[in-house]
């Protein structure tokens, strides 16, 4: 396992971060892009190594993690990165449309100019940035991933209840775990970049009706083609 590098300490001069909090980051970076893989044990020792800390802060960024969901702890077994229940992924999916659902109309009806120019850049960055690395097998593309999120995340800015855009991140989290283990080597059919476009228009015209129906249906389609997706390679239960 590849050692990341030492994580920023007082004598680094680092300002507003400690080492707890660099190793969640990355922790957390770590477990929703799959790079530590659902289900997977986290040996204090192995993860010190790892990260470059000690078992304190490695320790708090665990509690962190375990409180979001992402972590299990258990007696006798240590910590393990929280597995992927594929049975709650039609659950997932409903609690995220109902609750972006609610984030969407009010940050439609807060919607500013810097908002619009926001979301107008990264719709743009989008339909410039492949989704894969390679044109004739499926290879994630990181920056696509990062421009997706923030697209989704940049729709509900807007929202004034911190504890209902956190929430929104938190089961936005959960589903890019899904659909990363259940990511296929070949393209769909599926135009994701034209049902963007569409949740934009609607969303900066102010139609907060036929956003949250585009935004649904968006989740839907997704959630619909990662569990194919998990049935064929042999993922979901």
């Amino acid at each position: 396992m590849a050692r990341k590098p030492p994580l920023p300490s007082a004598a680094d001069g680092s300002v507003g971060i400690t080492r707890a909090s660099a190793v969640y980051e990355q922790l957390r970076a770590d477990i929703t892009h799959g790079v530590l893989e659902p289900g997977s044990k986290l040996r204090v020792e192995a993860m010190c190594q790892r990260y470059g800390v000690g078992a304190s802060p490695l320790r708090e960024a665990f509690s962190r993690l375990s409180s979001e969901g992402l972590v299990d702890r258990t007696e006798q077994r240590g910590f393990n990165v929280t597995a992927l229940k594929w049975d709650e992924l039609p659950i997932l999916t409903h609690s995220r449309a109902q609750i972006e659902s609610l984030a969407l109309r009010e940050s439609i009806n807060a919607r500013d100019t810097t908002w619009e120019h926001e979301l107008v850049l990264l719709v743009h960055q989008l339909s410039r940035t492949p989704r894969s690395l390679a044109s004739d097998n499926y290879i994630p593309n990181p920056e696509w991933e990062a421009l997706h999120r923030q697209f989704h995340k940049v729709l509900l800015a807007r929202c004034p209840s911190r504890w209902m855009r956190g929430f929104c991140d938190s089961l936005a989290d959960e589903a890019y775990r899904f659909r990363q283990v259940a990511a296929g080597q070949n393209f769909s059919s599926r135009n994701e970049h034209t049902e963007h476009v569409a949740i934009f228009e609607a969303a900066i015209a102010g139609d907060a009706d036929k956003a949250v129906k585009l935004l649904v249906q968006h989740y839907t389609r997704t959630a619909t083609l990662v569990a194919s997706q998990a049935k064929a390679g042999g993922h979901s239960a």
